[in-house]
């Protein structure tokens, strides 16, 4: 992720964008983003959705993730780390049968 996270941050400086990108401007980006992936699904059914809107549905996720990956390196949050507490977490929480 960090090889990611290097090419979103070398994008974002490219523009001088940084100025723009505090945590919670990102956060709300975030939101902005996850709800224009769902879009793709408004009034489909799941199956649907996915298929006329595929590309669509990759850029959004696409974003969801850049997003996310500098609001992670903002707040200095190592997420391999992050993902796999929280997986412990939901184990813990969720024991499987």
């Amino acid at each position: 992720m960090k090889d990611l996270t290097d090419k979103i941050n070398e994008f974002r400086d490219e523009r001088n964008w940084r100025q723009f990108h505090n945590s919670k401007d990102l956060a709300l980006s975030l939101s902005l983003e996850a709800s224009e992936l769902l879009e793709n699904f408004q009034w489909l059914s799941a199956e649907e959705g996915a298929e006329k809107n595929r590309e669509n549905i990759k850029d959004e996720l696409a974003d969801v993730f850049i997003y996310g990956l500098m609001m992670a390196d903002d707040l200095d949050i190592d997420m391999n780390e992050a993902i796999l507490n929280k997986l412990k977490k939901n184990a813990e929480k969720y024991p499987s049968k």
